[in-house]
């Protein structure tokens, strides 16, 4: 297996072990940040039923919003790819940014400017102290890839990416991507 270090812009893929997560069982996340300090990412894979205009009706566009994480569930974040539209604007990398001038955000959606396929909303982040993602890898928690997609992962598609990224990972994993996701329905 390919033992990548973790940096910002990589996925982490939830092992099949972690099946008793509520919050991560078969999550996909993207790393925002990983320093000393710790990390901060966003689950890519796990929709709510809340559209944005729920949580902020000032937004009249009907996009998806999403679990991000456990931490401060009660905060929206978002990443895009359209920092020339949006400024201050962190770039994550290849092409990827984080949060940025929220009304100026509302705005270019309401005025169609932005698309769903370039923005994507969180409730929540994930968030790790200093070394705490380190001590999940080696107790094998995670597995560490490369966003291959670039920013055009906010276009991926949500509810298969998991056993997307598993099968991909071909030998024993391949197993796991077909298997349920509660294992007590097998």
């Amino acid at each position: 297996m390919i033992d990548i270090k973790p940096e910002k812009g990589q996925l982490l893929i939830a092992e099949p072990a972690l099946t008793g997560d509520v919050s991560f069982n078969r999550s996909v996340v993207l790393l925002a940040e990983h320093n000393g300090e710790g990390s901060v990412g966003f689950i890519l894979n796990k929709p709510l039923e809340y559209q944005i205009g729920d949580l902020i009706p000032e937004i009249k566009v009907p996009f998806q919003v999403f679990n991000g994480g456990p931490v401060e569930q009660d905060n929206l974040y978002f990443i895009h790819k359209v920092p020339h539209l949006i400024s201050n604007s962190i770039e994550i990398s290849d092409g990827i940014f984080w949060g940025g001038e929220f009304d100026i955000t509302i705005n270019l959606i309401n005025n169609k400017v932005i698309s769903e396929n370039d923005i994507r909303f969180f409730l929540g982040y994930s968030g790790w102290s200093s070394l705490q993602l380190d001590q999940e890898l080696t107790s094998k928690s995670w597995i560490v890839v490369k966003n291959e997609y670039q920013s055009n992962i906010i276009q991926k598609s949500s509810n298969a990416f998991w056993k997307e990224k598993i099968a991909e990972l071909g030998g024993n994993y391949l197993i796991w991507s077909n298997a349920p996701e509660n294992p007590n329905l097998n």
